[in-house]
């Protein structure tokens, strides 16, 4: 695994409050996680939101950043808070108050991937657990928080677009009955994280492109949503998530040849959404 804790790129010039993040599509599989697995990397890579941040990679062109992890989500989950750790992974951590992520594998440091398959045979010690979070977790989070705080300064609010891709088959079951199935899922906790003017936006610019489109259901955002969601401060954050089916072929684990239209779709949808920002961040600093 690379030494960087994230990618991070920037516009010649940031002209636009909006900030985009790409938290699990991290890609780098180290020896030594591979050796510490029971599971191949194919396994692995179930958890992976792969390619998203290759789908997002134009926002510089229109202004705006983007962070990107390193780390694969299955060996550290930067959507998780730092204190989500798993008495039955992590020892020495002892059982909190109920935490539903947690107790089904999926904590900071997850215990499983998708379809409930364990990472590891035995337990991770505490000091492994804190190694991880203070050579990725804590980097990604304080870089998040400082692009976050460079974009309300400049332009009296920062709205963050967190970027992720959800299986096909998540959608198949979580929406069965729904017709149609969404396409994207727009989460802002229930209008907890963002204005809902600017979620609105956000949905027309994908309807617009002519994709399907919901809010909350079956994903609302989860930790950094809550986290960096302050819409009374000017702070708003919106989760997307795209079905993986539009874009790749999650078998292969390779895009699929819909990628490039999609890209396409996205870069539309993009510049509507930093243009918008453009403009609320005008509003905000009359």
């Amino acid at each position: 695994m690379r030494n960087q804790p994230y990618i991070l790129t920037e516009p010649a010039r940031r002209t636009t409050p909006v900030v985009f993040s790409s938290p699990h599509s991290g890609r780098e599989y180290s020896r030594a996680f591979r050796r510490a697995a029971v599971l191949g990397q194919r396994a692995l890579r179930s958890s992976e939101d792969a390619f998203v941040d290759l789908l997002f990679s134009n926002v510089t062109l229109y202004g705006a950043p983007l962070l990107a992890a390193v780390a694969p989500r299955a060996y550290l989950d930067l959507n998780r808070g730092p204190d989500e750790l798993d008495p039955a992974l992590i020892e020495g951590v002892k059982p909190g108050r109920q935490n539903l992520r947690v107790a089904s594998g999926l904590g900071v440091i997850p215990r499983v991937v998708s379809g409930g398959r364990e990472i590891y045979r035995g337990k991770l010690s505490a000091q492994e657990a804190e190694r991880r979070l203070a050579t990725w977790w804590h980097p990604y989070h304080s870089r998040l928080q400082g692009l976050l705080d460079e974009s309300h300064a400049n332009f009296g609010q920062a709205i963050l677009i967190d970027c992720h891709s959800m299986p096909n088959e998540a959608i198949r079951t979580l929406c069965r009955g729904a017709k149609p199935r969404p396409e994207i899922v727009l989460g802002d906790r229930y209008g907890a994280s963002a204005d809902c003017e600017i979620v609105d936006r956000i949905e027309a610019s994908f309807v617009e492109a002519g994709l399907t489109v919901a809010r909350n259901k079956p994903f609302a955002g989860a930790y950094i949503a809550q986290r960096y969601g302050q819409p009374a401060q000017g702070r708003h954050v919106v989760q997307i998530e795209i079905d993986r089916a539009l874009y790749m072929n999650e078998t292969a684990l390779r895009p699929n040849n819909n990628f490039a239209a999609l890209k396409a779709v996205l870069d539309n949808v993009i510049a509507g959404i930093v243009k918008f920002g453009r403009r609320q961040g005008a509003l905000a600093a009359e």
